[in-house]
């Protein structure tokens, strides 16, 4: 009897151990971040200088931040797919690249086109508040305002893609 009862003690703890490891994980990530961490928290105020596209509406839907340049290559390697994703999921989510670029810099840009949500921000409130270093960095909000990912889109084994923004918007959309 004393030997069932240690065994199911045992099982019981490593089976609590297993899951808050799963549940640590999923709250931070262990992947290379060029920013402050917000996973799992409430997401920093929008704030923009100026909206060079229209403002758009972003209440129940979720807002996917893209913070960029001119000037950086997968940044603007990243555009066509980021394209692609604000069309097909244009009902879910709603996306805005965010640049820290004075506005004539921005609109001197021609190629690739950004069909997406645009604004700057030059003097990069919320870049700085996210403490972002590296871009581009992406932030995938969910309607309830919660940062739900989070990161350089390309980080191999930890990459945006159409199966992980599926499943962020089936796990955390709206009911």
């Amino acid at each position: 009897m004393l030997f069932q009862i240690k065994t199911y003690l045992a099982i019981t703890l490593l089976g609590i151990f297993l899951t808050a490891g799963l549940q640590a994980q999923d709250v931070t990530p262990q992947k290379k971040m060029y920013a402050k961490s917000f996973y799992h928290q409430k997401a920093p105020e929008l704030v923009v200088e100026k909206w060079i596209s229209e403002q758009p509406d972003t209440k129940g839907k979720f807002v996917m931040i893209d913070f960029w340049a001119t000037w950086c290559g997968p940044c603007k390697r990243a555009i066509p797919e980021v394209n692609k994703w604000a069309e097909k999921y244009k009902d879910q989510m709603v996306v805005i690249g965010l640049s820290d670029e004075p506005e004539a810099k921005v609109l001197s840009m021609k190629t690739p086109v950004m069909e997406y949500y645009s604004a700057i921000d030059t003097q990069g409130r919320l870049k700085k508040t996210y403490q972002v270093s590296g871009i581009p960095h992406v932030v995938l909000i969910d309607p309830q305002g919660i940062v739900r990912w989070q990161g350089f889109p390309f980080l191999a084994g930890n990459e945006l893609t159409e199966e992980v923004l599926e499943a962020t918007f089936k796990k955390y959309g709206t009911k």
